[in-house]
């Protein structure tokens, strides 16, 4: 695996001259953006000012009642066209950033991998998991990367699941967003076992494993030995045996390991031969920043530990030592 060092080397190298032409744009377009944004939020000023004579939509003044559905509408409305202004102006941009920064570094890290910026791990892949039980009906992803580490195949990408519901009381659910990781684990799985965030039994202690053990979306919980591992996570699969082979005392400790290294909420499951390893991020990964030079290290450095922390998985977990074989 690549170090810091080599990558500041490669940076100066490979990565300069292309970001030096990447700059010149992310100024211009800035520029567009800020321009557009205050002619926009200047109209939407305007309309507000003029929705409150309205008869009927201000009050306070004239003592009438307030209506906030005008004004309230304005704003989002302000704040929906600066937003679209924004991704408008910037495609092009971010499809150049993807080309001359992100392949880039995922070339430099294992020239192996191959990178689609603009591919995902396609839905029906996210829902084989049966890590996310809850219905999706808005799903959208990029920066797909996929190859072999080692002997172990993987796939990985940037993944936004949504619940939406419409009408006039309109309400959004995450169900995930973060980096959604495929591995083959070169075992053929009989059952499924589930490696989950452990929330309930942290806040209640042993009255939370009475409550784990009525989640009747999850096959029956399984405990494990390791109080480190078993502190951190609830597990849950149809066959306790098969799920203690698979989440041996090195996998477990493995996976605590990663949970600290990552300091993210982590999500997995092991079924038939895969493991799907999701991992929750609140920010956007691998997009460039529009209003920051990018002839600054520290944002390259981000990308790259982003990407290190999905590719080393497979070292993390040992993935490329081969104790079963498949049937």
């Amino acid at each position: 695996m690549r170090t810091l060092l080599e990558l500041a080397q490669f940076y100066d190298e490979k990565l300069f001259p292309g970001i030096l032409v990447l700059e010149e744009k992310r100024k211009e377009v800035a520029t567009l953006v800020y321009a557009y944004s205050f002619i926009i939020f200047l109209i939407g000023a305007l309309v507000f000012f003029f929705s409150l004579k309205i008869p009927g939509s201000d009050s306070g003044i004239h003592g009438h009642y307030v209506d906030f559905r005008i004004p309230g509408t304005i704003i989002a409305a302000t704040f929906s066209g600066m937003y679209f202004v924004y991704r408008l102006l910037t495609r092009s941009y971010v499809s150049d950033f993807k080309d001359v920064v992100i392949k880039q570094i995922v070339n430099f890290m294992d020239d192996s991998l191959v990178y689609q910026k603009d591919g995902f791990i396609r839905e029906s892949e996210f829902k084989s998991s049966e890590i996310f039980n809850h219905s999706i009906n808005e799903y959208k992803g990029d920066d797909l990367i996929q190859g072999t580490i080692g002997k172990t195949k993987i796939k990985f990408s940037e993944l936004c699941a949504k619940y939406v519901t419409q009408g006039k009381n309109r309400s959004e659910r995450i169900i995930f967003k973060g980096l959604f990781f495929i591995a083959d684990f070169n075992k053929d799985f009989c059952k499924k076992t589930f490696v989950l965030p452990d929330r309930v039994e942290s806040m209640l202690g042993g009255l939370g494993t009475i409550f784990q053990k009525m989640n009747i979306s999850r096959p029956p919980l399984v405990k494990l030995e390791d109080p480190e591992f078993e502190k951190l996570f609830s597990v849950y699969s149809d066959d306790p045996i098969e799920s203690r082979y698979i989440l041996s005392t090195s996998l477990m400790q493995r996976i605590v390991s990663f949970k600290k290294k990552s300091k993210r909420e982590i999500y997995l499951s092991f079924i038939r031969s895969n493991v799907y390893i999701a991992i929750w991020y609140k920010r956007n990964l691998f997009e460039p920043k529009v209003f920051t030079t990018m002839l600054d290290f520290a944002p390259i450095q981000e990308y790259f530990e982003d990407l290190e922390l999905a590719i080393k998985i497979v070292d993390d977990l040992n993935l490329n030592t081969r104790i079963w074989s498949k049937q």
